[in-house]
C-alpha cells in the first residue's frame, strides 16, 4: 500500500492544471506551473544526492518558494522539516542536529542566521531567493534547469512525512513525527468538515506555512480542494483587509490577535470582503471578538482545537451541528476526545460528562511520537491515548471546551485558577483592548494571579486604572480567581502563530 503527502498537490495539478493555487503580489501560479516546479525541485535535490528518507530542512518565510521546496522534498521521498523563521543560528543548529537534517534549504533573507546554523550542524547548505555570492548552490536555479522527475516516490501510510517541532513550552522543542497518514487523513477529512473547501474557495494565507496551522490546515487542504490561496509574507490587518477585498476571498484562518487587527483595521477601513466563513485556533478566542467580527464581517468564526502532534485538528465548531461559542466544538471524524485525570502518570483514567481533566485523544491525528525522545514518547502516549497537557471539560452533548494548559493553571492559596475564565471576563471591560492572565509568585498564596492589558485607545495606563479593573473584576469574579495585580504593556510578545508567550510575560513581570 503508497500513500504521499506530495498527492495532495500531484492531484490538484492534474484535475485543475490551469486553475491559480497561490497568488503572491503580482505572481500566479498555476497548479500546472506549481506542481512542475516542485518535480523539478525533487529532480535538482535528486541531483545534489539526497534521496527517500533524507531529513530536509526548510528554512523560509512566505513565498511560493515554500510549497515548492516543501512538495519537491515530498514529491522525492524525503522527510520535510519545517524551521521556525525568526529561529538564531544556535537554535538552527539543534534543530538540524536533532532532526538528523541532510540538507538546509534557506531562504535569502534568512541565510544570515541560517548559514552559521548549517555550518555548526555541519549540514549542506542550498539557498533559493538569494544572490549568486552567497556561497552556497541555488536550488531554484539549478531547479529551473533540471528536467522535472515523472511521479512522485511511493511511500508507506506509516513512513514519516513531516517532522514538526513543537515550541519548547517545557524545554528544548521536540520534533513531533508525522506521517503520510496522518496529514493525508487530517487534511481530507478537515478539507469536508469543518473547513467545507471547495474548488471555487479563495484563502488568505497569512498564517505562517511555516506552522501547523498555516501549512496543513491552510497551505494543504486549500491545495487538496484545489483551491486559491493568496500568500502574504507576514499579516498586517490593513494590507489583509485590502487584500480580502481585493481578490475576494471566502475563506480566513488566523489566531485571535489577528481577529483583533482585523476589527481594528475595520474601524478605519470600510471596505469589506465577501468572507463566507471563519477559523480560528492556536489559543482562545474571547466570545466577545467572536460576536464582533461576525457584526462587523457578516461571517461567523468557527472555534476549534489542535496541536503539533495532533497533525493538528482534534475538534472543531463546524456547519454540520449548531456552533457553541465558548466551545470548540466536537471532536473531527475518526478522532475521539476524552476527559482524563490530570494527576495520575502512567495511566489514563477517563472522567464523566462535565468533570474538568486533562484532553486526551486517539485517532488517525495522532503522531508516530517524538523523535529521538522515547521517553517523552512513552509520558504522552499512554493506554493508547495522547495525553495533550490541556485541561477541558466535555459536555453531555459531546462540545469540548479548552479550560487551559496545565501548566498555565495559577493555584492561588489551594484553589485552581484557568486564566482563560479570567480573560473571557476582563476583555469586557471598557478600557481592555486584550489580556492575558498569568501567575506570578506569592509569599502568602504561592501564587497571585496578574492581568497583563493592553488597553484601548483613549485610556491611559497606570495604577490608577489598574485599581479600577480589580475592583470591576471583584464584582464578577470569585475572590479566589479575580486579578490583585495589573500590569501594562504596549503589546504581547507574540509566538510564530500570533499565540501570546505567556511564559515571556512571566519573565518580564519577573524582573
Amino acid at each position: 500500500m503508497s500513500l504521499s503527502v506530495a498527492a495532495i498537490l500531484a492531484e490538484s495539478a492534474a484535475r485543475r492544471p490551469d486553475h491559480p493555487a497561490v497568488v503572491f503580489g503580482t505572481e500566479e501560479l498555476t497548479y500546472a506551473h506549481l506542481w512542475l516546479r516542485a518535480r523539478k525541485y525533487a529532480s535538482a535535490l535528486a541531483g545534489l544526492g539526497v534521496g527517500p528518507g533524507d531529513r530536509v530542512a526548510l528554512l523560509m518565510g512566505n513565498s511560493p518558494e515554500f510549497p515548492v521546496a516543501y512538495f519537491g522534498a515530498l514529491a522525492l521521498g524525503a522527510v520535510v522539516v519545517p524551521v521556525h523563521a525568526l529561529l538564531k543560528a544556535s537554535e538552527i543548529d539543534y534543530v538540524l542536529r536533532d532532526s538528523g537534517a541532510t540538507a538546509l534549504i534557506c531562504a535569502g533573507p534568512l541565510l544570515v542566521e541560517g548559514q552559521q546554523g548549517a555550518e555548526a550542524a555541519g549540514v549542506r547548505l542550498f539557498t533559493v531567493l538569494a544572490d549568486d555570492g552567497a556561497g552556497a548552490p541555488r536550488l531554484d536555479v539549478l531547479a529551473g534547469r533540471a528536467a522535472p522527475i515523472d511521479h512522485y516516490a511511493l511511500r508507506e501510510p506509516g513512513d514519516l512525512a513531516v517532522v514538526l517541532y513543537t515550541s519548547g513550552t517545557t524545554g528544548r522543542p521536540k520534533g513531533a513525527m508525522l506521517t503520510h497518514l496522518n496529514i493525508t487523513m487530517n487534511v481530507d477529512v478537515g478539507m469536508l468538515s469543518p473547513f467545507d473547501f471547495r474548488a471555487d474557495d479563495v484563502l488568505l494565507g497569512c498564517l505562517p506555512l511555516f506552522h501547523t496551522f498555516g501549512q496543513i490546515c491552510g497551505m494543504n487542504t486549500c491545495f487538496r480542494a484545489g483551491a486559491t490561496m493568496v500568500l502574504m509574507e507576514r499579516f498586517e490587518a490593513g494590507r489583509a483587509l485590502e487584500l480580502m477585498t481585493e481578490h475576494r476571498c471566502s475563506v480566513f484562518m488566523g489566531v485571535p490577535t489577528m481577529y483583533i487587527s482585523l476589527l481594528e483595521a475595520a474601524a478605519r477601513d470600510c471596505r469589506r470582503p465577501p468572507l463566507d466563513r471563519a477559523f480560528s485556533g492556536g489559543s482562545a478566542l474571547p466570545v466577545k471578538v467572536l460576536d464582533e467580527f461576525q457584526r462587523v464581517f457578516g461571517c461567523s468564526i468557527y472555534e476549534g482545537y489542535g496541536l503539533t502532534e495532533t497533525s493538528p485538528v482534534v475538534a472543531y465548531n463546524q456547519k454540520a451541528w449548531p456552533c457553541r461559542p465558548g466551545t470548540v466544538g466536537k471532536p473531527v471524524w475518526g478522532v475521539d476526545v476524552e476527559i482524563a485525570r490530570a494527576d495520575l502518570e502512567g495511566r489514563i483514567e477517563l472522567l464523566p460528562a462535565g468533570s474538568v481533566g486533562e484532553i486526551v485523544i486517539r485517532g488517525h491525528n495522532v503522531m508516530a511520537g517524538y523523535l529521538n525522545r522515547p521517553e517523552a514518547t512513552a509520558e504522552v502516549l499512554v493506554d493508547g491515548w495522547f495525553r495533550s497537557g490541556d485541561l477541558g471539560v466535555k459536555d453531555g452533548d459531546g462540545y469540548l471546551s479548552v479550560v487551559d494548559r496545565k501548566k498555565d493553571m495559577v493555584v492561588r492559596g489551594g484553589y485552581n485558577v484557568y486564566p482563560r475564565e479570567i480573560e473571557e471576563v476582563l476583555v469586557h471591560h471598557p478600557a481592555v483592548a486584550q489580556v492575558a492572565v498569568v501567575g506570578v509568585p506569592h509569599e502568602v498564596h504561592g501564587e497571585e494571579v496578574c492581568a497583563v492589558v493592553v488597553v484601548r485607545p483613549g485610556h491611559r495606563p497606570g495604577a490608577g486604572l489598574g485599581e479600577r479593573i480589580v475592583a470591576w473584576s471583584r464584582e464578577r469574579l470569585a475572590a479566589y480567581k479575580y486579578p490583585r495585580r495589573v500590569e501594562f504593556v504596549d503589546a504581547f510578545p507574540l509566538g510564530p502563530s500570533g499565540k501570546v508567550l505567556k511564559r515571556e510575560l512571566t519573565a518580564l513581570l519577573g524582573r
